[in-house]
């Protein structure tokens, strides 16, 4: 009778043990597969979208924009007007009127005007050259504007008129201020930046605006 060894008996029963276990784990894989593919799948055959925009393209997307108001200022001025009398003295029959004016002032670039050859296209880079910018509009607002005093001769009447025309020289000095202070440039510098956004959303990633 012979004896085996004690080692030569323990080998099978180990691997035995880890086919079992590679077995079952291969075959739980497998199911947690089939159980996250239906809820999961869209990762599993995501994809990514491309989309070519070519000079036309791009042109119309920034045309859509039209009319891109980028600053609005608003100002504070203390406006004077007069009536004067050329032989009698301002008490008897001149007008004075101090109108404390508030006012807003609206500029942008009218990316309507934008032309084809204004736009370069070379793979991912674009080389945009924007219309200048403009003033839009100037208004007063008159539930914030207010006349602080008002003196009228004794010999005549106060002219119903003087307000309004002070109101117009108003909005002219209004607009004045804004250029001064820099409206136009200030406008062209916002609409730059949102047009180098847009386009950059739409994928492209060398981008110059001018």
């Amino acid at each position: 009778m012979s004896i085996l060894p004690t080692d030569n008996l323990r080998a099978p029963s180990r691997l035995g043990r880890l086919g079992i276990f590679l077995a079952g784990f291969v075959t739980a894989v497998f199911l947690l597969f089939l159980v996250s593919y239906p809820a999961g799948r869209g990762r599993w055959l995501q994809r990514v979208l491309h989309v070519d925009l070519d000079q036309p393209a791009i042109v119309q997307r920034i045309q859509r924009l039209q009319r891109l108001e980028s600053v609005k200022y608003t100002l504070e001025k203390v406006v004077t007007g007069e009536r004067q009398s050329r032989f009698l003295p301002q008490s008897l029959a001149g007008e004075r009127l101090l109108l404390i004016v508030r006012g807003e002032v609206f500029a942008g670039v009218d990316l309507g005007k934008l032309q084809s050859s204004d736009v370069q296209v070379n793979g991912k880079q674009v080389k945009i050259s924007l219309p200048r910018a403009e003033i839009f509009s100037t208004r007063v607002d008159n539930n914030q504007t207010r006349v602080y005093s008002r003196e009228t001769g004794l010999l005549v009447p106060a002219d119903p008129n003087l307000e309004s025309e002070v109101r117009a020289e108003a909005e002219r000095q209004l607009l004045q201020a804004a250029l001064i202070d820099g409206i136009l440039n200030n406008a062209s510098t916002n609409a730059r930046g949102t047009v180098t956004a847009l386009v950059q959303a739409l994928g492209f990633t060398d981008v110059e605006v001018n």
